[in-house]
């Protein structure tokens, strides 16, 4: 969830992950009465498709928006030089909590809070001999 930069934020995860974007509006909505007109243009559902990945999202008003907290979104990244991309640009403007790695578990592993507040974990499979 989102306190009104969904669509920022969806646009932003496009240009990392690639796929296909689908954005709808409370302004699309039958209830888009029930919404101030300033909030309108905010983004009621949002949906980014990449191959058999779904990510999805919304804007809630100011009074339901809670800040994401004890949840990270994983991702399991077959290539490290990809994973390191995308850790890159997730990266951007947000926090780096621990930076790309090799771990026991995983040749590269992160954990990062993107510039929209999303908390995410990047990991790729060890392989084993």
């Amino acid at each position: 969830m989102f306190n009104g930069q969904c669509e920022a934020a969806f646009r932003f995860y496009e240009r990392c992950f690639g796929g296909k974007l689908d954005l709808f509006t409370y302004g699309d909505s039958p209830d888009a009465q029930r919404v101030p007109p300033e909030w309108r243009g905010k983004i009621v559902h949002a949906t980014l498709t990449t191959g058999d990945n779904v990510l999805q999202g919304a804007d809630v008003l100011p009074e339901h928006y809670e800040r994401p907290k004890g949840f990270s979104v994983m991702l399991s990244i077959e290539e490290p030089a990809e994973a390191e991309r995308i850790y890159h640009v997730l990266a951007e403007n947000g926090t780096v909590v621990m930076p790309m790695q090799k771990t026991f578990w995983s040749p590269a592993f992160a954990v990062l809070v993107d510039q929209f507040g999303t908390p995410w974990e990047i990991t790729t499979r060890q392989v084993r001999s």
